[in-house]
């Protein structure tokens, strides 16, 4: 019997038992699915949760209080008893820094508040930026101008809003030189921001950006900052610019020789680091949830082929009798088994790309489809099919063929 010849048979068998062979390929098709999303998911979010969530690119790092992000609470709650992060130390930092190519402050604070006429927004993000943010965070307008060093001189009422704030609170007008109420104090538009869509599920177009003068002058200086700075380049400059900084912060805030900074100095690379390392813990549990699904999808699979085994005795000992080998129906069976266990795989890897888009279009998770998980997938499927159908297809091929022909269901 060649291969092909296996292959049509097989086919012609699972056809014939649609429903059962639909229902044998669940274990199979829901752990390749979940194995496919989850990869699809990491490795989406793996090229995009540093430069899209903290907008930093590879030559810009922040400095800060406390961490961003919070992985040790031991190390959190200490970095609170540190001083504040004010205004001056951003200034010596820019004139200081000779490494940095761009310096900048910013501050912010949520649950804000927006209206216009009778329309109004909560829950919107209220910037405090210096004038150097837009080159730092690449902050592109579609109308406006930016903030400029005399709005942050003269601490000015303007700002520029996101297109959540023009389409919901401004609807169809322009919205340059118009008033808005931002926690109940006035300030005129001078610019609308680039829409950037959601991250995460979280809308990012929902903000005002005022001068960061303005926002200490309406929320109070007893606030620390971050500054942001971003080197010439992301080789041996960057390493520079981060030990400039570094030095000139030590020695303002009079931080002790073989002590501990002040302060938090992020990069990407260490954003990128807290992530791999949790999506690594996740990517685990999820493959222990999928191998069980697949194991159960294995069992069944065994199972549905002994029955096979089972219900064409006597076509196995027709076979026999007209010639065919042990091996030959052992390799029927087998084959059987690993198209059965391929279908499923092929259903499972259409079925997690396709949930992973679905994500994707409902709350903006970023997802990247590898070939080599799709082909890792598929290559699962099929060892399963092995593994699982040896032990049928070798039951086949050792029955006896008078036995075989005599039998009867």
């Amino acid at each position: 019997m060649t291969i092909v010849e296996g292959i049509r048979i097989a086919l012609h068998s699972l056809w014939a038992n649609k429903l059962r062979s639909v229902l044998t390929l669940l274990g199979v098709v829901i752990g390749i699915a979940a194995v496919i999303a989850v990869v699809t998911f990491v490795n989406g979010i793996n090229g995009y949760v540093a430069e899209k969530i903290f907008n930093l690119g590879a030559n810009s790092f922040i400095v800060s209080k406390q961490p961003n992000v919070v992985t040790d609470v031991d190390d959190f709650i200490e970095a609170n008893k540190h001083k504040d992060l004010m205004m001056d130390e951003y200034r010596a930092v820019a004139e200081g820094c000779s490494a940095c190519k761009d310096v900048g402050a910013s501050l912010r604070s949520f649950n804000g508040k927006v209206v216009y006429g009778t329309q109004n927004s909560t829950d919107t993000w209220i910037r405090g930026w210096t004038p150097s943010m837009a080159r730092i965070y690449d902050l592109d307008l579609v109308a406006g101008r930016m903030l400029n060093e005399s709005d942050e001189n003269n601490a000015s009422s303007v700002v520029i809003i996101g297109q959540d704030i023009r389409e919901n609170l401004l609807g169809g007008t322009d919205p340059l030189g118009k008033e808005v109420r931002v926690d109940g104090k006035v300030y005129r538009v001078v610019g609308v921001g680039k829409k950037e869509g959601k991250t995460l599920g979280q809308s990012r177009d929902n903000y005002v950006i005022m001068p960061i003068a303005t926002w200490l002058k309406t929320y109070g200086t007893h606030n620390s900052i971050l500054i942001w700075a971003k080197a010439y380049d992301a080789g041996a400059p960057f390493e520079q610019a981060v030990d400039q900084v570094r030095v000139i912060l030590r020695a303002r805030r009079h931080d002790r020789a073989g002590a501990k900074d002040t302060f938090v100095i992020e990069t990407n690379q260490s954003f990128l680091s807290i992530w791999s390392n949790l999506s690594g813990t996740f990517f685990i549990v999820m493959i222990v949830i999928a191998s069980i699904s697949l194991i159960v999808g294995g069992i069944v699979i065994m199972n549905i082929m002994l029955v096979s085994v089972t219900e064409r005795t006597r076509e196995i000992g027709i076979r026999k009798a007209l010639g065919a080998r042990p091996r030959d129906v052992l390799r029927q069976f087998l084959i059987e088994s690993i198209l059965l266990a391929l279908v499923g795989g092929i259903l499972g890897v259409a079925g997690g790309i396709g949930i992973a888009k679905l994500v994707t279009m409902l709350i903006g998770m970023p997802s990247v489809i590898k070939l080599w998980a799709v082909a890792a997938g598929l290559l699962v499927a099929a060892s399963v099919g092995i593994f699982f159908g040896v032990y049928p297809a070798r039951k086949a091929a050792k029955l006896d063929p008078i036995v075989a022909l005599r039998f009867e269901l």
